[in-house]
């Protein structure tokens, strides 16, 4: 069957009127080329508004900056539009080549920085259209790949980025890698377009016959999300995924993962059919079997998720309004056989990996090191020479790379030699090791959101270190400096930052107003709740202060070692908003 047969059927199978815009630009795509190639070769600023949402699964946003619209607007300009580029990288995993590449392009074409994304990707902002296709295509030949980091496809599949001590832990980090692979799109019109046909091993090409055999000319209805965590570590926000893998061990040997289903942040503020949802345990699939069951949990997805409406369209919906059960049974089915019951899976902390950690013992010693990135943002500064001096080290001491999902950075396979002259060379640019001087900025989080993102209601990643800063002076003047308070914040509430997981959110809702989100843990098992809707800005830290106090004093007795978010969940809001306004 021909593509334009293929898209006639589908056409007819959503029905008149029935799939939504973006199904339709899909569907007649011809598997994602469209017209770009075309549009990239007109002499303009942007792409039409079809092209727009294809060049999402090529990896790119087109975007504006705000902060100049209304002064463009009133010059009669056009919109300054730019491109930001979102790198794949599985379990955040790379070369110091890679990453030297990526540097360098973010100083010949973008903006000046890198951005750590918060599912271990590289995101380059203010590309030019005409930079575009240099850009890609040198990314490709460092053998790194753009391709589904954005769209309705599965993207970036998260792991775990400690450096393997252990042969299952290796293990986790190379099914993380198989599963990106396995569900890469099948479409040539990347590398036509981007690649100039060249094969790479990024994607596996068939030159004979042109297909999707898991997500089908339609794609998948919206974005998909699959993370790989290690046991007892839950680093990369497994219950945050549409699917999350939590490994099981025999001993020191893999055995196989609980497989959890159906978590998603994102939501629509006064839509109460959208909302955040923490993952569902599902099944246990062997390492052998993993690959087929993640592959056929997709394929559901595919076939029931909605296709009407793209703000209801996630698996978690589906999951939730046709029940765990039901959606096992239809995983049974397609298998072929009955999966096996999940097993218990349990936390003893969501690591950030910051700081000197051993890399397993051995007469040839190594060590990694985790650098910490403010709000993931890999810049030059009056204070911090992040990026030059990332750079310097990367170049002199060769280490392999691991982003993370807090938005940091690790430099493996350090020797022992090296661990001086490299901690000297990074404190020359205002670059810390020790994690134990960052203070609350170590976990706090925050989305890119204004002037580039085109959703965003509100500052997040400009605006959170002044917030950080007041919250951490009233920790300090309350005696309370050496606990950890995490903080997310968004512009938002697509919750690309996990704001509705941890101690406080803060989402934005309009300009420099924003809900704030309490009672989540630091282990990331549990979600926050609304506590203050529509507070502005300025009085965000204000509203947290009595609270700190509240959870330093209170009467009823602090449990031993108890965390913020778990004081705030324990005692209730009804307790936190009396006692507030008692204080008021």
């Amino acid at each position: 069957m021909s593509d334009h047969e293929d898209s006639k059927n589908n056409l007819f199978a959503l029905g008149e009127g029935v799939g939504s815009k973006v199904e339709r630009i899909k569907i007649e795509s011809a598997h994602l080329r469209g017209q770009i190639r075309e549009e990239l070769a007109q002499d303009t600023a942007r792409f039409t508004e079809d092209q727009v949402q294809l060049i999402k699964f090529h990896g790119m946003y087109q975007q504006e900056d705000r902060d100049v619209r209304q002064q463009r607007k009133a010059a009669g300009s056009e919109k300054a539009y730019q491109f930001m580029i979102r790198s794949r990288i599985p379990g955040g995993a790379m070369t110091a080549e890679q990453y030297l590449i990526e540097d360098e392009l973010a100083g010949r074409y973008g903006n000046g920085t890198l951005r750590i994304t918060t599912r271990q990707g590289f995101q380059l902002h203010g590309i030019l259209k005409g930079d575009i296709h240099p850009t890609i295509h040198a990314i490709n030949e460092a053998l790194l790949s753009t391709l589904a980091a954005c769209g309705d496809v599965n993207r970036n599949v998260m792991a775990c980025p400690a450096p393997a001590a252990s042969r299952a832990q290796a293990q986790v980090q190379e099914i993380a890698h198989r599963i990106a692979m396995h569900l890469a799109p099948r479409s040539h019109a990347y590398h036509e377009i981007w690649v100039d046909g060249e094969k790479l091993d990024t994607v596996t090409l068939d030159q004979e016959h042109e297909s999707e055999p898991i997500y089908g000319p339609t794609y998948l209805p919206r974005k998909f999300k699959i993370g790989v965590a290690f046991p007892g570590d839950n680093c990369i926000d497994i219950y945050t995924q549409d699917i999350g893998l939590v490994a099981c061990l025999d001993g020191e040997q893999l055995d196989g993962f609980t497989v959890l289903v159906g978590g998603g942040m994102g939501m629509t503020h006064g839509k109460t059919e959208t909302y955040p949802r923490l993952a569902t345990p599902l099944c246990y699939a062997t390492v052998d079997e993993v690959l087929a069951v993640v592959e056929t949990i997709v394929m559901i997805q595919r076939d029931y998720g909605d296709r009407k409406n793209r703000k209801h369209a996630r698996m978690k919906y589906v999951i939730e309004e046709q029940g765990i059960a039901w959606f096992r049974a239809e995983l049974d089915q397609r298998l072929g056989h009955c999966v096996q019951d999940p097993r218990e899976v349990s936390w003893h902390d969501a690591e950030d990996h910051l700081g000197w950690h051993s890399q397993g013992d051995g007469s040839n010693r190594l060590w990694f090191l985790g650098l910490f990135v403010e709000n993931g943002r890999v810049k030059d500064d009056d204070t911090t020479c992040m990026r030059t001096g990332l750079r310097r080290a990367i170049e002199e001491f060769r280490p392999g790379i691991r982003l993370t999902a807090q938005q940091n950075i690790i430099l493996t396979d350090i020797t022992e030699a090296q661990r001086r002259p490299l901690t000297t060379l990074l404190a020359s640019y205002g670059i810390a090791t020790d994690p134990a001087r960052l203070g609350t900025r170590r976990f706090a989080m925050a989305c890119p959101a204004l002037p580039t993102c085109g959703l965003a209601l509100a500052e997040a990643e400009r605006v959170l270190p002044m917030v950080t800063q007041q919250i951490e002076a009233d920790l300090q003047s309350m005696g309370l400096a050496n606990e950890s308070v995490s903080i997310r914040m968004t512009g938002c509430p697509n919750g690309c930052a996990r704001p509705f997981m941890g101690d406080i959110g803060f989402v934005g809702r309009t300009k420099d107003i924003y809900n704030i989100y309490l009672g989540g843990d630091m282990s990331n098992t549990r979600m926050n709740t609304l506590y203050a809707p529509s507070v502005h800005l300025n009085e965000l830290a204000a509203t947290i202060r009595p609270l700190l106090a509240l959870w330093r004093d209170e009467e009823r007795g602090r449990l031993p070692g108890e965390s913020f978010g778990d004081f705030c969940y324990r005692v209730g809001f009804a307790y936190l908003r009396d006692q507030q306004r008692a204080l008021a």
